[in-house]
């Protein structure tokens, strides 16, 4: 118990600014996540939702009475859609991994997947944008919904093996961090920051293995129909 009260309650102060230990903990968490997550660990997918459970308490700030009293709720919510989709990729990748191999085999997503990313991260931040205004979220609603739903494609791309959901975290990242500064959420908004650069540093290292397994497959199996003494 003693653990959990100096877990609820620790604080971080720097000049006027108080930062909950929370949100920091929370964040290194989803930083080892991603991590694990590059290097298609299946170990990602539950530090993952240890970070998630930490920062849902943070960002509903008025529920819990923290330093910061501001809701944001796409934030919140988007770390119980954390849970429940990486529940499904945990399981996924688990399942990969004892079927023989990687837990997952990066893939394109495809022209038809890709648009229809595109479709639903707009589509589904013009609905959720009104739904979290009645709720009472935070302005600009519709950078919180942005990030509500890029959130939710970006994870479930990472299960399904997309490369492309490297991007997604990108998209994320450039609305997230003036969202987090202007909220005073500032551990969160320097964390994504370098989840930026990370995300980078993914999508091309996915993309190589990706590139590096097309190639292994062309050599053990070439296309008959194409010659090779010309």
């Amino acid at each position: 118990m003693d653990v959990l009260n100096w877990l609820f309650n620790a604080q971080l102060h720097i000049g006027d600014q108080t930062i909950l230990w929370r949100e920091v903990l929370g964040n290194v968490f989803g930083l080892l996540s991603a991590l694990g997550g590059m290097r298609r660990k299946v170990w990602a997918w539950p530090i993952g939702i240890m970070g998630n459970a930490l920062l849902f308490t943070v960002f509903l700030g008025a529920v819990f009475g923290t330093p910061n009293p501001v809701n944001l709720l796409g934030q919140a919510g988007r770390q119980v859609m954390f849970i429940v989709v990486s529940i499904y990729g945990w399981v996924r990748w688990q399942q990969a991994k004892h079927d023989g191999g990687s837990a997952v085999s990066p893939q394109w997503a495809g022209w038809k997947n890709r648009i229809w990313l595109v479709v639903a991260l707009v589509g589904g931040t013009a609905i959720v944008t009104p739904v979290f205004q009645l709720l009472g979220s935070y302005e600009p609603v519709w950078a919180d919904a942005w990030i509500f739903v890029g959130s939710l494609l970006a994870t479930y791309g990472m299960a399904k093996g997309w490369v492309e959901f490297w991007l997604i975290w990108v998209a994320v990242d450039v609305v997230g961090v003036p969202l987090l500064v202007s909220a005073g959420y500032y551990a969160s908004a320097f964390m994504y920051i370098f989840y930026g650069a990370f995300t980078i540093v993914g999508f091309i290292v996915w993309a190589r293995v990706r590139r590096g397994e097309r190639l292994t497959i062309e050599t053990r199996f070439p296309d008959p129909t194409v010659r090779t003494d010309l």
